[in-house]
């Protein structure tokens, strides 16, 4: 299997004990933290609202992964993703979700970045341990393992 590189996660860019309003506030919360982190300019955030508006991005296991259109790719800085638990869960289209894994990529970056999440978020357990982390550290251990975790 080929070796791929760590998901562009900064630790900062984890919130585990995040609160929404409903499904939009919690896209705009991962938005604005990719712009906290210098990944993307603010308007990348209107993007991220725009893409959800034309398809969802719940994947399953209560997770969603909100993106940024195309058109977007643009005002993104650098590929990189954030973490956003929401103990208590929003509504996402009849859907739970108390996850949410914002991307920010340039180019077709987005593209390796929904594969080697997928990967992981198709494994039940892992997607249970997202969901449960309660540590920065637990969050990053499962989205960027090292070569002794694989």
């Amino acid at each position: 299997m080929p070796e791929t590189a760590p998901l562009p996660l900064d630790p900062r860019a984890v919130r585990l004990d995040a609160s929404a309003a409903d499904r939009d506030d919690a896209i705009a919360q991962c938005g604005r933290v990719l712009v906290e982190i210098g990944a993307a300019e603010p308007s990348y955030v209107e993007a991220m609202l725009e893409r959800e508006r034309s398809i969802s991005t719940y994947v399953g296991e209560e997770v969603a992964i909100p993106h940024g259109t195309l058109a977007a790719k643009d005002v993104v800085r650098h590929d990189a993703i954030c973490v956003l638990r929401f103990p208590g869960g929003v509504d996402w289209g009849g859907e739970r979700v108390t996850v949410c894994v914002g991307i920010a990529a340039r180019g077709d970056g987005h593209v390796r970045l929904l594969s080697e999440l997928a990967q992981i978020l198709m494994d039940p357990d892992s997607a249970r341990a997202l969901r449960e982390a309660e540590e920065v550290s637990e969050v990053l251990s499962l989205l960027q393992p090292t070569q002794e975790d694989q």
